[in-house]
């Protein structure tokens, strides 16, 4: 027998996502942070033109002492500036002022190639991901000297293995995100330790990444590079740990605590043998130093379990946090 259908019924036979070639396009953003980049941001705001040309190029000059501003709006990018100094604090503007879908984020000393952007925002799209790294290959020694080389490769093990083996240029400055990933990063850094900051923040809440291999070359001759591979590479390392830390706090407190269980036992058996060999504790200024280091050791014990619930808590607000915000391929009213 045929009922009629009931327009509840029509409805619902009929609600069907629309094809992705009904939903508006999305909005790319092409982010680059500045400082003392006059020679080289022209060369990176033409080349991502060229590359994304529905794209709004943004240059953010982060104090610049030469032409930085001037020669980046010449290029034809939207120029704006951000006084507090160092890389991480450009990022945390960028990420608050800028509204679009898809944010494309570059350094602007022309290292990166443009052409691969296309690639990059198609796979966050279709994948429906939330960050993909521009993964660096170069021959170029010059480019991507052995300290960086070394320091990258050192500090990126470092996080896989803390936070989860899915990440393998961790320092990379090519990067395109998601605007959920945007909206939901809470850009703690300062300085150069935010790409350590992206990775962390990705890897903490199970965000769906991916990779693309990209050309890395040399910077155009009179540019020179901000950064200094022991200064920068030490505040990574604390930054790092300082992640370990407020993220994995009984992983850093527990292990506190073993290496001083460690010492106190050290102490603790030779004064042990003497007692059972004469019933006599001669050395007791040992057997307290002894006793005092099993103390802090449950002391960290306990500290780290009690953190790691507050931990959990936090990261279930991080995640509802990403949840709020729309994904990739998400149509916009």
């Amino acid at each position: 027998m045929n009922l009629p259908q009931s327009p509840g019924n029509a409805a619902t036979m009929h609600e069907m996502p629309a094809p992705m070639s009904t939903l508006a396009r999305p909005r790319i953003a092409v982010l680059i942070p500045c400082y003392n980049e006059e020679v080289a941001v022209p060369r990176v705001v033409a080349a991502f033109r060229a590359a994304l040309p529905e794209a709004e190029i943004l240059v953010y000059d982060n104090n610049s002492k030469d032409r930085t501003a001037e020669v980046a709006r010449e290029a034809g990018a939207i120029v704006r500036r951000e006084t507090l100094q160092g890389k991480g604090n450009v990022v945390r503007r960028m990420f608050a002022d800028v509204e679009a879908d898809v944010y494309v984020l570059v350094d602007g000393d022309d290292t990166y190639d443009a052409s691969a952007a296309p690639e990059m925002v198609r796979m966050l799209l279709e994948e429906r991901l939330d960050m993909v790294t521009g993964v660096r290959v170069t021959d170029i020694q010059a480019a991507y000297r052995p300290g960086h080389r070394f320091g990258n490769l050192m500090l990126t093990g470092m996080v896989r293995l803390v936070f989860g083996d899915r990440i393998s240029d961790m320092l990379s400055g090519y990067r395109v995100f998601s605007r959920r990933f945007v909206k939901s990063f809470p850009a703690l850094a300062e300085g150069f330790e935010t790409e350590t900051e992206f990775t962390v923040h990705a890897l903490e809440l199970k965000m769906p990444v991916g990779e693309v291999k990209t050309r890395y070359k040399d910077r155009p001759p009179g540019s020179s590079s901000k950064l200094n591979t022991i200064r920068d590479g030490i505040r990574i390392l604390r930054t790092i740990i300082g992640l370990v830390r407020r993220e994995r706090p009984l992983a850093f407190f527990g292990s506190i605590s073993a290496v001083l269980l460690l010492a106190s036992a050290a102490l603790f058996l030779p004064v042990l043998a003497t007692y059972l060999s004469t019933g006599l504790v001669p050395r007791f200024p040992t057997f307290i130093a002894s006793a005092t280091l099993a103390m802090l050791s449950f002391l960290s014990l306990a500290c780290g379990l009690i953190l790691d619930t507050v931990t959990r808590g936090r990261r279930e607000a991080k995640r509802i946090a990403y949840l709020a915000v729309p994904g990739p391929g998400a149509a916009r009213g």
